[in-house]
């Protein structure tokens, strides 16, 4: 069956997701973790786009629409792979809801200040209206809300990412935070 291989009870090595508004460092965060813990790094929005998992284009909201159920097989297939090989997979994307809860064992939702993501997504030249939908939703936690509707409460932890000193005390949590839970999960 297909959820064999995602069964948190086979694993070695936990799976962790790290989520947040565009802007708040996901990807530098995920980078550095796995950099550090030798894990399987997922970068979510990467794998669309070169596995094209779209399912049509929302042209007033100027995106492309995901195709979840094409993203979904394919992270499964990874997640399996490296269940099997014993590695532990950090994975980063601005949602959370649509993963099956199983996949992970620790939701990080990465949070910044209005002014600190103001100024990284204008760096990033997003539009005046993309721009403040993202930091709306940052305001509005809208990130942090999904997680916790969507997971277990226990494991979802929310850390404030402004400065790379934020971030690397972010990822020294998470690499003792992993220790732990192998130490909790070994035979």
């Amino acid at each position: 069956p297909m959820s064999q291989g995602t069964n948190p009870d086979e694993r070695r090595r936990p799976n962790i997701l790290i989520t947040g508004t565009p802007g708040v460092g996901k990807t530098a965060t995920a980078e550095l973790i796995a950099e550090k813990t030798s894990f399987t790094l997922i970068n979510v929005g990467e794998l669309i786009k070169e596995n094209k998992c779209y399912d049509g284009r929302d042209d007033e909201l100027d995106t492309n629409i995901l195709d979840e159920d094409k993203l979904l097989d394919i992270m499964e297939v990874m997640l399996r792979t490296a269940m099997d090989d014993g590695e532990g997979v950090v994975a980063d994307y601005h949602a959370c809801e649509l993963f099956p809860e199983r996949w992970f064992d620790l939701i990080l939702v990465l949070r910044a200040k209005t002014d600190v993501l103001y100024d990284r997504l204008t760096a990033r030249g997003y539009s005046e209206r993309k721009r403040s939908e993202n930091l709306e939703c940052e305001i509005m936690q809208v990130i942090l809300e999904e997680a916790r509707e969507a997971y277990d409460h226990e494991i979802v932890h929310e850390v404030q990412s402004n400065t790379i000193q934020e971030m690397e005390s972010n990822v020294e949590r998470v690499k003792l935070w992993i220790e732990q839970w192998m130490s909790d999960n070994s035979e």
